[in-house]
């Protein structure tokens, strides 16, 4: 008995925020979806990369959080009611008479007019610390990411890297009264002198160390690392000219991420430096049907900003609508004025 493919207007990959537009705009133009992301939850590299982190250029809103956003547009979609299957990865595109018939990992299979590839730059992979068996230690002292911050209160936390995130969540930890309170500490180690992250973090990291708030240690690397069973106890810094004993409870490793297309790097698309080339009139590929929005959508003049990719999603919709009833004129409509639009919103019932 051969698979059995779901029908479908639309597939979209990523859930972040952008991802998440693009079907509130398919959804506003009467067009039923289906969004497919690898992680086991709705964010993308917002959650990934700054869940707690403040974003302050959505139009509107004059701060939120980059988990926030995602939530409150993932409300925004559930009048129309999509299919989201979160922890699965599109393994397989074949393209047919009708469309695409789209595989994943966990066999779910679709059979959809149109594609829509949001998928940020890629999926996600830390760089990993280089000393040897640390690996063993993942997600008990060692870790990568945060998620609840909270559960390193009153913990001894040694923080490498010098970046943005190794930068904020020392100026966070460090300026917090309750982990301050807790009994928690903080020491960054950074590999040079010179910081990566934004001008006015590395000021405020500075006059944190200067007021005894963390410790900063510059042109450090981990050397050695003392635990018993699954406690680390301490760890050793070597730097340029001496050796530092640290008393730790948990390490966070901030080295930057590495983005690897993965499946989408063999999809017959037109790609640049894993950015894959579309029209900008559009944001369809030189696939048919097949569109890219977001971070990953590359054309001149594109901006790698949120706000770029919810404006590409729109136009996409629009494109992807002629593709799913051909010869049927689309005209745009108002959320505040068109009577459809509230139906399919659920604020104007039928």
């Amino acid at each position: 008995m051969g698979e059995v493919f779901q029908k479908t207007d639309a597939v979209v990959i990523g859930a972040g925020p952008c991802g998440l537009f693009q079907v509130f705009e398919l959804g506003l133009l009467g067009i039923n979806s289906v969004l497919i992301d690898s992680l086991p939850h709705i964010g993308g590299q917002c959650s990934e990369l700054y869940p707690d982190k403040p974003l302050y250029d959505m139009p509107g809103i004059l701060v939120c959080t980059g988990q926030e956003l995602a939530d409150n547009i993932y409300l925004q979609i559930k009048p129309f009611n999509p299919t989201i299957k979160l922890g699965e990865e599109v393994t397989m595109i074949e393209k047919n008479k009708e469309g695409y018939k789209i595989t994943t990992n966990k066999d779910s299979c679709f059979l959809t007019k149109t594609l829509f590839i949001a998928g940020g730059v890629g999926s996600f992979q830390p760089k990993k610390m280089g000393l040897g068996k640390t690996e063993d230690f993942e997600n008990n002292w060692l870790h990568y990411k945060i998620k609840e911050k909270q559960k390193f209160f009153g913990k001894k936390l040694v923080i490498f890297g010098g970046g943005d995130s190794a930068l904020d969540w020392a100026i966070d930890f460090a300026s917090s009264s309750d982990f301050q309170n807790s009994g928690g500490s903080v020491t960054l180690v950074h590999r040079s002198a010179t910081f990566r992250g934004a001008e006015h973090s590395v000021d405020k990291m500075k006059e944190l160390a200067n007021s005894n708030q963390l410790q900063l240690i510059e042109f450090g690397q981990l050397k050695s690392f003392n635990c018993e069973r699954d406690s680390l106890n301490s760890i050793v810094i070597s730097t340029q000219d001496k050796e530092i004993s640290i008393d730790a409870d948990q390490l966070l490793v901030f080295f930057g991420l590495s983005a690897k297309l993965g499946p989408i790097a063999n999809w017959g698309l037109d790609i640049t430096k894993k950015s894959i080339n579309v029209n900008p009139e559009t944001c369809q590929t030189n696939q048919k049907g097949i569109f890219a929005i977001g971070d990953i959508a590359k054309y001149p003049g594109k901006k790698k900003l949120i706000l770029s990719g919810c404006h590409e999603a729109a136009m996409a919709a629009f494109a992807a609508k002629a593709i799913i009833e051909p010869g049927k004129k689309v005209h745009v409509q108002y959320t505040t004025t068109s009577k459809k639009l509230q139906e399919r919103l659920g604020v104007l019932k039928k």
